[in-house]
C-alpha cells in the first residue's frame, strides 16, 4: 500500500471519527436511542485508531522537522543529534504502520457483545459428558481471568458428572470478539474413568458462541410468544421446588423454544428466557452473514462452523491442536485451568492476517 494511499485511508477515518463525535452530542441523536448505540459503538472502534494516528502524525512530524536540521544547519553538534533523531524515530514508522493497517480492517460490530456459551456432550456418552463438564470449567476459570462475569442459565447434568449441555450468560468487555473462535467442535483423547483396560479412547463435545443481542436488534411481539410455566427439576428429574418457577418460552413464527429454571423467581427466569429468544432469534440473520463470509475465507477461523472439528485435547501426551491454523502446545493442564489467551491470540492473529489480505491494506 502505498504511503500516500495509507494516509488518505487514515484522513477519511479522522473525519469519519469527528464526525461521529458531533453527532453523539445531537440531541436528535441522544433520543433515537438505537441510532445512539450504534454511534457510540462505532466511536469505541475509531477511537484506537485515532489515537494510533496521532501517535504516527507526531512522529512522522518529528521526522520532517529532523530531516530539515540535518539538510539546513552547518552546526555538526545539531546536524548529528538531528541525525540520531531521525535514526530513532525512523525504527518506529513502520511497527506503528502495521498496527494501524490491522486497526483499520474493519471490525466485526458484534464484538464488543456480550455472548450465550452453549457446551454439549457429543459423541462418546458418559465421557462426553465429562469432557463438557472439563470445558465448562476451563471457560469459567478463563471467565474469571478475565474478570467477567457469568451466569448459568440451562443446565442438564450428565448421569455419572459433567453435563449433556449447560447454557452460560457471559458479560464483559468484548467477550464476543475474544470467545467466538471456540465455537466447534472439540475432541478429546484420553483413558475415560470407566476404562479398565487403560485404553484411549476419543470423545467429542460441541461449543457455539452466540452474541447476546440487545434489546434494540431485535423487536419481539407479545402475541409471537407462548408462555409456559412449570416446576423446575434437577438431575434424574426430580423436583427442585414446589412453584412454577421455570419458565419455556416458545416463538410462535420461528419455532424457537428456550427454558430458564436457573432462578427461584418466576420474574428473573423469564427476564433470563426474553434475553435468551432475544439472542437466538438475532443469531439466525447473523449465522446467514457468517455463512456467506465462511465461502469467501480458506482458513475459516471465525466462520461459526459449529460442525467442524476445531481443537484436540490429547491426554497422553499433555497436547492440544487447534486444527484451523496447526498450532499445538503442549501445555495441556493450564490450559483446562483457563489459560487459553494464548491459542486465541493465535487465531485472532491468523484471521487479522487473512482478513489484511483480503482488504488490500
Amino acid at each position: 500500500m502505498s504511503n500516500n494511499l495509507f494516509l488518505e485511508k487514515l484522513q477519511g477515518v479522522k473525519n469519519r471519527f469527528h464526525e461521529v463525535s458531533e453527532l453523539i452530542t445531537n440531541p436528535n441523536i441522544v433520543s433515537d436511542m438505537k441510532k445512539y448505540i450504534q454511534l457510540n459503538r462505532e466511536y469505541k472502534q475509531l477511537e484506537p485508531i485515532m489515537e494510533a494516528y496521532n501517535e504516527y502524525k507526531n512522529i512522522t512530524d518529528n521526522i520532517v522537522s529532523a530531516q530539515e536540521i540535518l539538510n539546513n544547519e552547518k552546526d555538526d553538534e545539531l546536524r548529528e543529534m538531528a541525525k540520531e533523531e531521525i535514526d530513532s524515530l525512523s525504527e518506529q514508522v513502520t511497527p506503528l504502520e502495521d498496527k494501524i493497517k490491522f486497526l483499520l480492517i474493519p471490525a466485526d460490530p458484534e464484538d464488543e457483545k456480550n455472548a450465550v456459551l452453549e457446551i454439549r456432550g457429543g459423541t462418546g456418552g458418559d465421557e462426553a459428558s465429562i469432557f463438557a463438564g472439563d470445558l465448562y470449567r476451563m471457560y469459567t476459570k478463563f471467565f474469571d481471568i478475565k474478570g467477567w462475569k457469568y451466569a448459568i442459565t440451562t443446565a442438564t447434568e450428565g448421569t455419572v458428572g459433567g453435563y449433556k449441555e449447560v447454557i452460560i450468560d457471559v458479560t464483559g468487555h468484548g467477550v464476543y470478539g475474544i470467545m467466538k473462535y471456540e465455537s466447534g467442535v472439540h475432541r478429546v483423547q484420553r483413558v475415560p474413568q470407566t476404562e479398565t483396560q487403560g485404553r484411549v479412547h476419543t470423545s467429542a463435545a460441541t461449543v457455539a458462541v452466540l452474541p447476546e443481542a440487545d434489546e434494540f436488534d431485535v423487536e419481539l411481539k407479545t402475541e409471537d410468544i407462548r408462555k409456559d410455566t412449570y416446576c423446575s427439576s434437577g438431575p434424574g428429574g426430580q423436583s427442585v421446588n414446589t412453584t412454577y418457577s421455570a419458565i419455556r418460552l416458545t416463538h410462535i413464527p420461528s419455532g424457537l423454544v428456550v427454558t430458564c429454571q436457573d432462578e427461584k423467581s418466576q420474574i428473573k427466569n423469564l427476564e433470563k428466557a426474553m434475553k435468551e429468544l432475544r439472542t437466538r432469534l438475532y443469531n439466525l440473520e447473523y449465522q446467514k452473514r457468517m455463512d456467506a463470509i465462511a465461502l469467501k475465507r480458506k482458513t475459516m477461523v471465525s466462520s461459526g462452523d459449529r460442525s467442524a472439528k476445531i481443537r484436540t485435547y490429547n491426554y497422553p501426551q499433555g497436547r492440544i491442536t487447534d486444527h484451523r491454523i496447526n498450532y499445538t502446545m503442549y501445555n495441556l493442564q493450564a490450559v483446562l485451568n483457563g489459560d487459553i489467551q494464548e491459542l486465541i491470540s493465535q487465531l485472532q492473529m491468523a484471521e487479522n492476517t487473512e482478513r489484511l489480505k483480503e482488504s488490500g491494506i
